[in-house]
């Protein structure tokens, strides 16, 4: 692997490993995590989960229909100031927007991953690139509880890979997308259940009181980057796979982990006394 190919794979690492969205919303609002995820009504549940299924449907149908054009120049920074507009009306409206607010934020966010995925050497008229595409969404979903083991990029992968699989041998077969195909909700069902944790902590964010709109393009800004680096890492391991072979590129993937890991560790046992003696 050359060092430019290797220096990519170890920011693929950086931004697969460890999203951090969580981090970055507390980080944005000036509190705790668990002052963030106690301020939603227990209501909101059921809206997020319609909301999320709705908006991924959504896109599915997006990735397989109108996304084969070209990436623009800019187009990030666009797609951006698109999400961050989105994010002004959720902010303003709260969980009542959800069901109008969360669907365009996540075609938005399509649009910006498919630019991704073309740049990286995708073919997008292939159904398994489109449905790569969708994956994002899942694969930048976890709790903070999560264990490792379970919830990092390879995991997530092959959790998804017989779904992806089907979905695009359905898709390739018939040539169409039909409402309600079980192979695709099967696919769907899926992403939703890890993009549904990023969307409560983006709607726990919004729902705080101080927060209002200005507040809620911000939480939008940090939502769609946290999936756009995602997106980077996760079609820079793709582009590497044809490259250099997939068990070539995840064998250095793991040892880039592993380094990763303790180093994250070490930093943590550095910060820690300091963080005590501000205390």
């Amino acid at each position: 692997m050359t060092d430019d190919d290797l220096e990519a794979l170890r920011r693929a690492v950086e931004a697969l490993e460890h999203p951090g969205f969580a981090a970055r919303l507390a980080n944005l609002v000036g509190r705790p995590l668990e002052l963030i995820s106690q301020a939603l009504p227990p209501s909101a549940a059921q809206a997020i989960s319609a909301a999320t299924a709705r908006g991924l449907d959504a896109a599915l149908k997006v990735a397989l229909l109108t996304m084969r054009r070209a990436p623009q120049a800019g187009s990030q920074l666009l797609h951006k100031a698109l999400a961050m507009a989105s994010g002004a009306a959720g902010g303003t409206f709260g969980v009542a927007a959800l069901p109008i607010e969360l669907p365009v934020s996540t075609i938005i966010m399509l649009r910006s991953i498919a630019d991704i995925a073309q740049r990286e050497g995708e073919n997008l008229s292939d159904p398994e690139a489109a449905l790569s595409c969708v994956q994002v969404f899942a694969l930048g979903g976890r709790s903070q509880a999560a264990d490792a083991t379970e919830s990092g990029y390879f995991a997530v992968r092959g959790m998804l890979a017989k779904s992806v699989t089907e979905a695009a041998r359905y898709i390739a077969e018939r040539g169409i997308v039909e409402e309600g195909a079980p192979v695709l909700v099967r696919f769907i069902t899926q992403v939703a259940a890890r993009f549904g944790i990023v969307v409560t902590e983006k709607l726990a964010a919004q729902a705080i009181p101080v927060i209002g709109a200005l507040g809620g393009a911000a939480v939008n800004y940090a939502f769609i980057d946290h999936f756009q680096d995602t997106a980077r890492g996760h079609f820079t391991v793709r582009r590497l796979e044809r490259r250099y072979g997939k068990d070539a590129v995840r064998d250095r993937y793991e040892d880039l982990r592993q380094q990763a890991g303790r180093a994250h560790a070490t930093t943590g046992m550095h910060l820690t006394p300091r963080n005590q003696s501000v205390n």
